[in-house]
């Protein structure tokens, strides 16, 4: 049960889990490169790996504390490839939500502006009225056939109201 629900939502979701990895990958890869270039640098700041991570999320956040930064030329390099990976990848973050939004807004109004097919022929509907107007004077037959369309309306609205959510 929970397993379909999960491979439902990471279906569904797909495009932002991507995007997550690929975010998660250029921080691990982009972190490791600046500490291993930077941490026996004289005048570093960014020293552990720990920094060197704290960095690389805070960079492709596009925050930049100023807290750590590069200060070799290779350091200074990657730090640029960071801040273009996270001003991009947020937004093919909030160009695949804005997509997903305008799909289902689209969805919405297609539902709402297609033609509803009729549910019951106009004489259909006259012998349910005439049924129901002289009911007194129905015969078993008669009172059998007028439950049995009435069924039948209420399935066709169930289903087109199915349908239509």
């Amino acid at each position: 049960m929970i397993s379909d629900r999960l491979y439902t939502m990471a279906k569904t979701n797909m495009s932002i889990i991507i995007l997550a990895a690929l975010v998660s990958l250029i921080i691990l890869i982009g972190g490791t490169a600046v500490y291993l270039v930077e941490h026996e640098h004289h005048g570093a700041n960014i020293t552990s790996l720990g920094d060197a991570f704290w960095w690389a999320v805070v960079t492709i956040a596009t925050v930049g504390y100023g807290d750590y930064y590069p200060v070799t030329v290779v350091g200074r390099l990657i730090a640029i490839f960071m801040m273009f990976s996270g001003i991009g990848l947020f937004v093919l973050l909030l160009s695949t939500l804005s997509r997903r939004r305008l799909k289902r807004a689209e969805s919405r109004l297609e539902a709402k502006t297609e033609p509803q097919p009729v549910l019951l022929r106009d004489d259909t509907k006259a012998a349910i009225k005439n049924k129901i107007d002289g009911i007194e004077n129905l015969t078993e037959g008669d009172f059998d056939t007028l439950i049995t369309m009435m069924k039948t309306l209420r399935r066709t609205l169930l289903e087109q109201s199915k349908i239509l959510i």
